[in-house]
């Protein structure tokens, strides 16, 4: 049996092997195509991109024809170079740079020579491309922005660079790709699928037709339609508020977690970003470092949340047991938390409850209210954990896992934060209670502090914000549709919200309410210093707002930060009042309000410290397009101010 059984094996093996060696030489001819470039000719035909729309089925973006010269170098044969360097209008330079770039990706495949050719370019082009061997067009579409807006929700599309193609193997040399915004988020549903057909050439490299009549050709496949959850009009409403001021806005859908509007300030328009002039205009705002228009601030920036931080210490308070609505402390126009140490307050001062304590946003109050949560446990270090904990479960320290590619977590200091910091001696609440105020190490997002006020909206939950609204042939994915809840429970909510509800009727936002429409609130104001010619200087504060509406089943939920706005009720407080009754009442009707931000600039504030010739140009020569004002960014981390 021994002596049969291996050259029964060995036989059997190579049975197997000749006829696997048979199906792939004769049967199957995949292999062929992968291999045999000298006799077969790859052409992708490139589809559509998905188009976009917001939540109320507008479209935002679109598509247009765009031509590629393409090259293959090995094939370039017979060519007058100064007659094709002046029909694309190039130099000779130009032209040996990129024959050598192609020919380093490869000689045999084709590469992107020049991209993106007007109708008209092609049609010079095409009428002698004959006599240019070895090139030939490649059809795309680009980006047809219909809207002059939401550059940072939007992305851009760009070229595939090496790393990426060497990554993914979908991707060529030329291929385009999407880029920050939802185009990168969702490259994979947006781009489609490319359509892929093989050409047969003779000895003489001539096309004769498809290989084997096209059995193995396939057909381009658009890309999925997505809408968004922003609100058109909302988005553009929200950028032209902040023209001439830097800072950042986010809406929220308290019940979804949908994003309604996501507004940085200096934006562009997402149109400058295509065609020819791509390059040129994306590098002039990459350079500018100053103001940085590609910087999402509403995702990316970590201020000091300043006094909407009060809202948080006061509801942690309230879980901890440490203080109800009935508990009283008494305020001498600021406190005296330690021998020496005395915390300003612009309340009007007296003994004050929970109630008052919010709306006229006293600092001893909470300030009282936060040292009595971490001295509870007698313990500092132990008692800090659990109060950032409970922070925790708002979203804060972490990333939120929203579904756009770029963004911050802030911070949240824990124990281990301040066991670093005072190393070898005790510290204690009175140490750190500046965390209470909203300024300490505490440093939050935008999206971060609009997600906190849906959460108060909702009593004690939210959803991860997200910018998709609906996938057409998807389903969006379902930690979207997930219900997180805080660790404070939901009868503390109320009194709370009884509270932001008087900061417009009695409080610091006493001037801005909205007829018709309950606003519940709170301002806030950040001290603001940065570092210029090596010395720390004190520059204009922050302006703070954060608000959800209607008071009831509330529909939307807001943060506003502006850069060097003053106070609270000045800049930030007004444009949020507006954002909320444009969303709810589709109009208008605090035209005061509307005129003041419409027509006031933050500019010369921010022209008192610096200067920016890249930001000259681009405003007088608007980068081949239109560009909104561009504003200048210092440093935005800072202390928070004791008034509001």
């Amino acid at each position: 049996m021994r002596k049969v059984l291996l050259p029964t094996i060995i036989f059997i093996a190579t049975i197997l092997l000749v006829l696997r060696l048979f199906y792939l030489q004769v049967i199957d001819d995949t292999l062929k195509l992968k291999s045999d470039n000298n006799a077969i000719k790859i052409a992708y035909d490139y589809p559509e991109r998905g188009y976009i729309y917001d939540r109320n089925g507008k479209l935002l973006v679109a598509n247009q024809p765009s031509y590629d010269i393409m090259v293959i170098p090995k094939d370039v044969k017979d060519l007058d170079t100064t007659e094709f360097c002046s029909l694309l209008k190039i130099t000779k330079e130009d032209f040996l740079k990129k024959i050598a770039k192609a020919k380093v990706y490869s000689p045999r495949l084709p590469s992107v020579f020049l991209s993106q050719l007007n109708k008209k370019e092609y049609a010079a082009f095409q009428e002698i491309q004959r006599k240019f061997i070895g090139f030939y067009i490649q059809k795309r579409s680009l980006r047809d922005y219909q809207v002059a807006f939401g550059a940072n929700v939007f992305g851009f599309i760009t070229q595939v660079n090496d790393k990426i193609i060497q990554k993914n193997k979908y991707y060529n040399s030329g291929d385009l790709i999407g880029r920050q915004g939802v185009e990168e988020s969702y490259e994979d549903f947006l781009r489609g699928i490319k359509g892929v057909k093989y050409i047969q050439k003779d000895k003489y490299n001539r096309d004769i037709g498809s290989y084997k009549e096209g059995r193995f050709d396939t057909i381009a496949v658009q890309g999925s339609d997505i809408n968004l959850s922003i609100d058109a009009e909302l988005q553009k409403y929200g950028e032209e508020l902040m023209i001439n001021k830097r800072g950042g806005i986010v809406a929220i859908e308290p019940k979804t977690g949908e994003i309604l509007a996501l507004v940085t300030a200096p934006s562009y328009d997402p149109a400058i970003l295509v065609g020819r002039q791509r390059s040129k205009n994306y590098t002039a705002l990459y350079r500018d470092s100053i103001a940085k228009p590609l910087y999402d601030r509403g995702l990316l920036a970590e201020y000091t949340p300043g006094s909407p931080f009060k809202i948080l210490t006061g509801l942690v308070a309230l879980q901890e047991g440490v203080i109800d609505v009935n508990t009283t402390f008494f305020c001498n126009h600021g406190f005296s938390y330690a021998p020496g140490r005395f915390m300003k307050c612009h309340c009007h001062g007296g003994a004050l409850q929970l109630h008052r304590g919010i709306y006229e946003s006293c600092n001893t109050f909470f300030s009282s209210s936060y040292m009595k949560t971490i001295d509870k446990y007698n313990n500092p270090p132990k008692g800090v954990d659990v109060w950032s904990n409970h922070l925790k479960s708002f979203g804060l320290g972490q990333f939120m896992g929203y579904d756009l590619p770029t963004g911050k977590k802030g911070n949240l200091p824990t124990s281990k934060t301040y066991k670093k910091m005072y190393p070898g001696w005790g510290w204690s609440s009175k140490t750190i209670v500046s965390n209470a105020i909203g300024q300490g190490e505490v440093l939050m997002t935008p999206i971060q502090l609009a997600n906190m006020i849906a959460i108060v909206a909702n009593r004690g939950y939210y959803y991860t914000p997200h910018i998709i609204k609906k996938i057409k042939g998807n389903v969006i994915d379902k930690k979207f549709r997930t219900k997180h809840v805080t660790t404070v429970n939901k009868k503390h909510f109320e009194p709370m919200i009884n509270g932001l509800f008087d900061v417009y009727n009695f409080g610091t936002a006493h001037g801005l309410n909205v007829e018709g429409i309950d606003i519940c609130g709170k301002t806030g104001t950040a001290e603001n210093f940065a570092k210029i010619n090596g010395k720390r200087v004190k520059l204009q504060d922050h302006s703070i707002f954060v608000a959800f509406a209607p008071k009831d089943n509330p529909k939307i939920a807001i943060a506003v930060f502006v850069e060097n706005g003053y106070w609270g009720a000045r800049w930030a407080g007004p444009i949020t009042s507006l954002m909320i009754e444009k969303y709810i009442k589709k109009k208008i009707t605090r035209t005061d309000l509307e005129k003041r931000m419409l027509e006031g600039s933050l500019q010369g504030e921010y022209n008192k410290y610096y200067a920016n010739p890249i930001i000259d140009t681009l405003i007088k020569t608007k980068i081949e397009g239109s560009v909104k004002p561009i504003v200048i960014k210092p440093a935005v981390k800072g202390k928070v101010a004791p008034e509001n």
